[in-house]
């Protein structure tokens, strides 16, 4: 059974991190579908101890919980980027790319990042921030290339609208279409890559 985004929702206007308020209400027992976004937060993560801020109002910052995990869901860190693209792509005439292993690009800049966090087989917080109207100068000095903003007058709740309807499509869609959809959007095929 597909999983309805967005209800209920929980908005904080500001928080440290809409992961963690979404990994406590999932241990509370939450039912999936669950989202928390916040205006604003003062210790979002990003992959290793990276931080994920933004100022208020100029992101999407939004955790929803799935539940219950199966295999059905192995694909998840590549579903979950390509229902990002397709949510700001229905908004702003624009092409998403996906530079894995959690970021959305914009071209060469990085729009997105997303975090996924689970206690299988009981649950998953899905953390995705969008950068939506941050200005350059804005952006800490060290992330001004390559963070960008998708522009447009996308605001957090037209954005969030939008991914709640595209996660609900994406987490439900089958093995060989995500594979199929990631090879297409796929930012580092071709590319000569090191680690």
């Amino acid at each position: 059974m597909a999983t309805r985004f967005g209800d209920p929702h929980h908005h904080h206007d500001l928080t440290g991190s809409t992961n963690a308020i979404a990994k406590e209400l999932a241990a509370e027992g939450a039912p999936s579908g669950t989202v928390v976004t916040a205006s604003e937060q003062s210790a979002g993560r990003g992959r290793g101890d990276r931080v994920w801020g933004a100022p208020a109002g100029a992101a999407l910052l939004y955790s929803a919980i799935l539940r219950p995990l199966d295999l059905s869901h192995l694909l998840l860190p590549l579903a979950v980027p390509l229902a990002v693209c397709e949510a700001c792509e229905s908004l702003v005439d624009v092409e998403c790319r996906v530079k894995w292993p959690n970021d959305v690009w914009l071209g060469e800049r990085k729009l997105s990042g997303i975090l996924i966090e689970a206690r299988p087989p009981e649950w998953a917080v899905i953390g995705v921030g969008v950068n939506l109207s941050i200005e350059p100068q804005q952006f800490p000095a060290d992330l001004r290339w390559p963070a960008t903003s998708l522009g447009g007058g996308v605001t957090p709740a037209s954005m969030r609208s939008a991914l709640d309807a595209a996660l609900g499509e994406w987490v439900a869609a089958g093995p060989e279409r995500v594979l199929t959809e990631f090879r297409a959007r796929d930012a580092l095929a071709g590319r000569e890559i090191g680690w």
